[in-house]
């Protein structure tokens, strides 16, 4: 049987192996709902998010191909390597204000106009061959929460079917989330640009990529993500921030069970702390007595060997 080697004991871990234990005796197994966001809560956001890191080397690539937009934002942020800017667009959006998230959203969105899909998760795959973390210098394969994936494996034990439900983009995560979660594609829910069906005369065909938004997954979007992809309230949820409150809130329904994990990165040694982002679902887990999972306390160790 799997074990959860990697948690301390405490009452995090106990939380969890209670409720798993309740649900096996008296859930049926189609209803072991999990739903897990990604970043900040299965893999490192910190400095910024791993898929940004993406997204600025190819505005750095456009801005380098045409100087005349080196002078504009996102651009200017992206040549100059300026990770605050797009940081704290992200953590302005957590706020309130989409002010800067929409300039860069506006970029992003024409960044692999009319790509095929299957290019674009190539360019993922490579990316994630090469890049590594630029202040803890491990390759972004390695900045996955080990006690996270140990989760991941014992709730399948458990017969429980995991998704990942995140704000990140679809396509993005995809490509990778097998290889480092043992979640498959068809299990990823996450934010997606338009799509276009284009076919030739040979009988073949293939799906663009267009500079629109199709869906922005997060905050009150996950919940509308997981009945429409899933069709299956959660019983078990794990977030991190803001945007993830919601998704929370979603599982489980008055008067039967359900497990809220809230990663808490408050581990300054062997990751970050911060709580920039998390305030509303942090006032929401003391208030309705969620489980907060400190990586100090309840990890015994964060990104494994």
């Amino acid at each position: 049987m799997v074990e959860l080697a990697s948690w301390k004991d405490g009452l995090a871990k106990s939380a969890i192996v209670e409720f798993t234990d309740g649900a096996v005796r008296n859930v049926a197994p189609p209803e072991r709902v999990a739903v897990f966001d990604n970043d900040g809560t299965l893999w490192c956001e910190k400095p910024a998010y791993i898929q940004l890191d993406f997204i600025v080397r190819r505005l750095a690539e456009k801005a380098a191909a045409d100087p005349g937009l080196a002078h504009e934002q996102p651009y200017l942020a992206a040549s100059t390597a300026d990770l605050s800017w797009f940081g704290g667009a992200i953590t302005q959006h957590y706020q309130g204000d989409d002010t800067a998230l929409k300039t860069l959203a506006g970029a992003v969105m024409s960044l692999h106009q009319s790509m095929p899909v299957e290019d674009h998760a190539a360019l993922v795959n490579a990316f994630f061959a090469e890049a590594t973390h630029p202040t803890l210098g491990r390759p972004y394969q390695s900045c996955v929460y080990a006690p996270m994936v140990e989760l991941l494996r014992y709730l399948e034990a458990h017969e429980f079917t995991c998704y990942i439900v995140s704000g990140g983009g679809r396509d993005f995560m995809r490509p990778i989330t097998d290889a480092i979660y043992g979640i498959p594609p068809e299990r990823v829910v996450g934010s997606a640009q338009g799509l276009k069906f284009t076919g030739d005369d040979a009988g073949h065909g293939d799906l663009l990529i267009q500079p629109t938004l199709d869906v922005f997954d997060d905050g009150p979007e996950k919940p509308v993500r997981i009945w429409s992809r899933i069709g299956r309230r959660p019983i078990l949820s794990a977030g991190n921030s803001n945007g993830d409150d919601e998704m929370l809130r979603y599982s489980g329904r008055p008067g039967r069970s359900a497990l809220r994990l809230v990663v808490l990165h408050d581990d300054a040694d062997r990751e970050f702390s911060y709580t920039a982002g998390a305030e509303r679902l942090l006032d929401h887990a003391s208030t309705h007595a969620w489980t907060v999972v400190s990586m100090k306390n309840d990890w015994a160790t964060v990104f494994g060997d």
